[in-house]
């Protein structure tokens, strides 16, 4: 048994937060139902498409590849929202449905006539999430962004990178992943249990902008509390402190270390061979010192042996890892974070594995990302389509 088989979701999302939102309840044993525009791209989806560079064009990684884990354990429909057919369709499919996530601009959903307005009288119990960058209310609700814009006006951005340099893009993890993906299946598992004690749906209001923000929530109470502004590179934890840094080694790798603790910090001195910098741990005007003698130390192994050396010295260390490296980890493959399926056109396939680990109701990954459109047929045939039907659907674009 999987923790949420017989969930339904329709996923109406196409970038990063929500296509990894209803991957987390895939996994988990949603049946996720994406439904995607038929016909070739037009309008902005055509500019964005012919703008791309070509060193961008990556074969084999585009949405709809068997390696996309995003759209793994998920089957597609393509479905014209603009048409009345289309909408009927749509209507019927959320009468059934227990869950439907989109990430439109607010406005966008009620102009299509999907919104949750629209839907909660067909389906009282049905809960509605909607992952944007500001949320559905204030007055940037309307505002285009992506992550970088989020982590930005949420205050994490500007707490990132050297002191003396511009803040460092985190790549598109916080806003995109962890604060729109990830807190969107929070709030949809909150809606789902709430559901079984109230018996009634509701909307699921995610903004990105937000979710950044909770999690900066340690960082703000010293700031609501204290009045300390974090200022970029100075901390304790952000590249200031050698205890708490990375080095670059021997053979040119770097290595982590984390020895913030009085007792790892001097575990730390002991197996550099530099006991007499242990009292200096949190003097910090000889940090930049401290931390230059720890450089020229570190260059003396390759990133390997100081592993190996520290991890048996009690010392809180990591490797720094490059993505061709990360399979080979003993502790990521001892925790099935790398698994592979087979696919009947390509093989084997390598996906990142289930992080969430359940004892008694452990997800799955049943299948990989579908072809485009796929399952169309299959979806119209479970609401009563005849074939005649749906080659009429076809003929008039309403389907693909």
């Amino acid at each position: 048994m999987l923790p949420l088989e017989g969930i339904q979701v329709l996923d109406l999302t196409r970038l990063a937060p929500g296509p990894h939102c209803t991957m987390i309840l895939a996994d988990l044993g949603a049946e996720v139902l994406k439904i995607e525009e038929p016909g070739p791209p037009t309008g902005r989806r055509a500019q964005q498409a012919a703008g791309q560079p070509t060193e961008w064009k990556v074969p084999g990684i585009d949405r709809h590849s068997p390696f996309n884990a995003l759209n793994r354990n998920k089957r597609s429909m393509g479905l014209n929202l603009k048409t009345d057919a289309g909408r009927e369709i749509f209507y019927k499919l959320a009468e059934r449905a227990d869950v439907v996530v989109e990430e439109f601009r607010p406005g966008v959903a009620k102009r299509l006539g999907i919104d949750y307005e629209t839907l909660r009288p067909r389906n009282p119990r049905l809960i509605y999430c909607a992952i944007t960058g500001y949320g559905q209310t204030g007055p940037y609700r309307t505002q285009v962004g992506h992550d970088i814009n989020y982590i930005a006006m949420a205050g994490a951005l500007g707490i990132m990178g050297p002191k003396d340099g511009p803040p460092t893009i985190p790549h598109n993890l916080l806003a995109d992943y962890a604060g729109g993906g990830m807190h969107g299946a929070i709030g949809i598992l909150a809606a789902l249990l709430a559901r079984e004690r109230t018996g009634r749906g509701q909307f699921v209001d995610i903004a990105m902008t937000d979710g950044v923000l909770t999690l900066l929530a340690a960082s703000l109470s010293n700031y609501f509390g204290a009045g300390l502004i974090p200022q970029r590179g100075e901390g304790m934890l952000d590249g200031a402190a050698p205890f708490y840094n990375v080095y670059r080694t021997k053979d040119d790798k770097w290595l982590s270390i984390g020895a913030i603790e009085p007792w790892f910090y001097a575990n730390l001195c002991k197996a550099l061979g530099r006991e007499d910098l242990i009292p200096y741990e949190f003097d910090t005007a000889r940090w930049p010192e401290i931390r230059q003698i720890f450089q020229d130390i570190f260059r003396t192994k390759t990133r390997d042996e100081w592993f190996d050396v520290l991890s048996q010295s009690d010392v809180c260390v990591g490797k720094v890892y490059r993505y061709d490296e990360l399979e080979d980890d003993p502790q990521l493959q001892a925790r099935q974070m790398f698994i592979e399926l087979e696919h009947p056109e390509v093989g084997r396939v390598k996906q990142v594995g289930i992080s969430v680990k359940l004892s008694e109701t452990p997800g799955q990954v049943r299948r990989l990302a579908p072809r485009q459109f796929e399952h169309t047929t299959e979806v119209l045939q479970s609401l009563g389509y005849s074939a005649e039907d749906i080659a009429k659907l076809r003929q008039a674009g309403v389907v693909r």
